[in-house]
């Protein structure tokens, strides 16, 4: 199984944004979004800096919010029960994470970590909701959009799991 192919950004488009809201206009959730919209989204998101090596978010934690890649790149990893690293993708510039932290109220799934120093936007649940309430045109938008890239992301799985185990296509 290819390290990517499941956390990838099978949406992603080959320009590299340049402005935040291009970030956001070219990011597959929010790509639906009017500029009016996007605009106020842009006042809701969260920007920080991480230096090479550090955690974004551990396994196990409470999940709060998705990133995006605005510099850098990050490592997605998990640890067998015998402490060994399971590397589950390398995202670059564009590509987004966390995104299920915005639905539901698991622990994270995997851990996050800066593979040189990265700068990443956040956008976190409290403030996702608080967007639905102020504008539910908007909110409906991130939701669905967010639906289909988690359907398509474990579509991919799917398919991953059954080339693993040799069946291409599913028996009926």
């Amino acid at each position: 199984m290819r390290a990517d192919s499941l956390w990838s950004n099978i949406f992603k488009r080959e320009k590299k944004p340049e402005s935040l809201l291009e970030i956001l206009r070219s990011n597959p959730i929010f790509v639906d979004l009017k500029e009016r919209e996007i605009s106020q989204l842009a006042q809701i998101i969260h920007a920080r800096t991480f230096e090479e090596g550090e955690v974004i978010f551990q396994e196990g934690e409470p999940g709060a919010g998705m990133y995006v890649i605005v510099e850098g790149s990050v490592k997605v990893c998990t640890y067998t029960y015998e402490s060994e690293e399971i590397e589950l993708a390398r995202l670059e510039r564009g590509d987004f994470f966390g995104e299920i932290a915005l639905l539901d109220e698991s622990p994270r799934s995997a851990t996050a970590l800066a593979m040189e120093r990265t700068r990443l936007i956040g956008l976190f649940k409290p403030d996702l909701f608080d967007l639905i309430d102020r504008n539910p045109a908007a909110g409906v938008k991130i939701i669905l959009r967010l639906s289909q890239v988690l359907a398509a992301r474990l579509r991919r799985t799917n398919e991953e799991l059954r080339r693993i185990h040799g069946k291409a296509t599913p028996e009926h």
